[in-house]
């Protein structure tokens, strides 16, 4: 009986901190919009809008673009996640190497030169690789007709 007695004495105590944490809570949140009211112009509030109406505009024309997302579904793939990755790394690594050397002089020498570095090769075989399925794809969208 006594422990009855000190749990219902205990839970009133327990019930108003309850309260006061919810009401002090309340009050935050009312402090909380009462500022971002006050915060909120006119002119924020048209340049916010706005701006939400251009991005929607935005994303049902770039949704609508049957193009972009299959390119986006291809990107997604493992072996293109893979060719981003690369992609990003070689342009970071392309703009140092760039501010960083001296600018080309020029001339036939050069070119022969440059000609025989792998990366050079390595170059003009990606691009050609593209180059080649590009080609494949168009010729191919173009015979059935979808292009």
């Amino acid at each position: 009986m006594n422990t009855q007695t000190e749990t219902s004495s205990a839970s009133p105590d327990a019930e108003r901190g309850d309260s006061s944490r919810d009401l002090e809570h309340l009050y935050e949140l009312a402090t909380l919009v009462t500022s971002a009211r006050d915060a909120m112009s006119d002119d924020i509030v048209t340049r916010m809008s706005s701006a939400m109406s251009e991005g929607i505009s935005l994303l049902d024309r770039l949704t609508r673009n049957q193009g972009l997302m299959r390119l986006i579904q291809v990107l997604d793939g493992p072996d293109c996640q893979d060719l981003l990755f690369g992609l990003a790394d070689a342009l970071g690594k392309t703009s140092q190497g760039i501010a960083t050397s001296a600018p080309s002089r020029g001339g036939l020498g050069a070119m022969a030169r440059l000609a025989r570095e792998p990366g050079t090769q390595e170059g003009i075989r990606i691009l050609s690789l593209l180059s080649e399925h590009l080609s494949e794809s168009l010729r191919a969208r173009h015979r059935h007709g979808e292009g």
